[in-house]
């Protein structure tokens, strides 16, 4: 199975286990909140814009809130049921492209929602599609860093992102790379170089 395929059944799982008022990562949402906007983005291509660009953002949260009343395991239906026959998601590669990190960072903003969560253990498969994504999104995650990233997992792999004014060297497993590139904080990794490289880093923006 695909990253996609397999983070979809187990957000869905997660969603299942904890209902619709547990906390995520998304600050100010429940996972109530970030159900519906895995269906917006997935099912109301429409109003989905709102979600990387601001001026529309009002959109998005009109048909957000369209879910508020919906029965919660009728969502969690949805989204396990995979996107519309009519939806380009449905292509193979791009639902890939288009939902295999996407899903993989949702699922863990409700996992990671409450204290005592731990890293889940290592996953081959799964690690080696993460480490391609983070490869090739890092230099887009990380652009307004003004120092050199570079990524290293514990097996000794590394990749440099960007170069700069010094050099900062990530140092994780792969799920944990992905999440910080995409402004996570409650991530298990270790920020290598010189104390003001690693300060700049720390205080820069990450994510989309």
């Amino acid at each position: 199975m695909s990253l996609a395929s397999n983070e979809r059944a187990r957000i869905c799982d997660e969603f299942e286990r904890v209902g619709p008022e547990r906390p995520t990562l998304c600050e100010g949402w429940s996972t109530r909140d970030l159900l519906a906007h895995l269906l917006v983005r997935e099912r109301q291509p429409w109003a989905a814009p709102g979600i990387v660009v601001p001026v529309l953002a009002p959109v998005t949260e009109w048909a957000m809130r369209g879910f508020d009343n919906v029965p919660w395991g009728e969502m969690v239906g949805q989204l396990r049921s995979g996107p519309p026959v009519w939806s380009p998601f449905r292509i193979g590669n791009l639902d890939e492209l288009a939902n295999g990190i996407e899903l993989f960072v949702h699922h863990e903003d409700v996992r990671r929602g409450e204290p005592g969560w731990e890293p889940r253990r290592p996953d081959a498969e799964r690690d080696g599609a993460l480490w391609s994504a983070i490869t090739r999104m890092g230099r887009r995650l990380y652009r307004h860093s003004p120092v050199g990233i570079a990524l290293r997992r514990p097996s000794g792999d590394q990749y440099v992102i960007t170069t700069g004014s010094g050099l900062v060297t990530i140092v994780g497993e792969p799920g944990e790379l992905v999440l910080h590139a995409f402004g996570r904080d409650a991530v298990r990794v270790e920020l290598e170089g010189d104390a003001a490289a690693v300060a700049a880093v720390a205080a820069t923006p990450r994510g989309i």
